[in-house]
């Protein structure tokens, strides 16, 4: 993110009517916003897959997904993040048609510019939010998905998954393969290293 320069203090409420208006997205941190960069095309492509067997294996249900487009607000700190996959179970969040207070799953998919933030801060933000169980962050390099699940004694726990696993996320009862969210996703090429200098020479 690349915070927006401002000479004061921007409210909520300013912020929302602001955002509203704009033709690009921007997060919220207690009076700061800041510009949020385009995803790649393996970032949305991630995303909407995320997003599509959530809805299906959800339908007829009381959750419901979104993806990319729909804020989650975080009251305890002032804040609204955009992220890339969110599924809320609660009927309070039909009340509100911009931003959901209390999801139980969000997904993050990671880039190198905002990878260090997703693992930290924002996460750090996000388990603010009682209601949410399982924050989840998806490579868009290599297949890797890391579930973090708070436990009983509300805990966060981390479940790393790897090429050939299945994936559990436990907090709306879905399960399936580490593939199913990289479908028609083509992982850049490795970078060509020089082969290691022969220490005899």
């Amino acid at each position: 993110m690349v915070a927006v320069s401002v000479d004061h203090y921007v409210s909520p409420e300013e912020y929302l009517a602001e955002e509203a208006a704009r033709p690009t997205k921007h997060e919220y941190r207690d009076g700061y916003i800041y510009a949020m960069a385009g995803g790649t095309d393996a970032h949305v492509t991630i995303a909407l897959n995320c997003w599509a067997f959530l809805r299906g294996h959800l339908r007829n249900q009381s959750c419901r997904a979104y993806a990319l487009d729909m804020k989650a607000r975080i009251e305890e700190l002032n804040c609204y993040y955009y992220p890339d996959v969110m599924v809320t179970c609660d009927e309070r969040d039909r009340t509100t048609n911009t931003f959901k207070r209390y999801p139980c799953l969000i997904v993050e998919v990671l880039s190198e510019a905002t990878e260090a933030f997703e693992r930290g801060d924002k996460f750090a933000d996000y388990r603010q939010i009682e209601s949410l169980q399982e924050y989840v962050l998806i490579s868009q390099t290599r297949l890797q998905v890391d579930v973090f699940r708070r436990n009983e004694e509300g805990l966060w726990v981390l479940h790393p998954y790897g090429e050939g696993d299945r994936v559990l996320l436990t907090s709306v009862g879905w399960e399936g393969a580490i593939a199913d969210f990289y479908e028609a996703v083509d992982f850049p090429s490795p970078k060509e290293h020089p082969p290691a200098a022969d220490e005899n020479r």
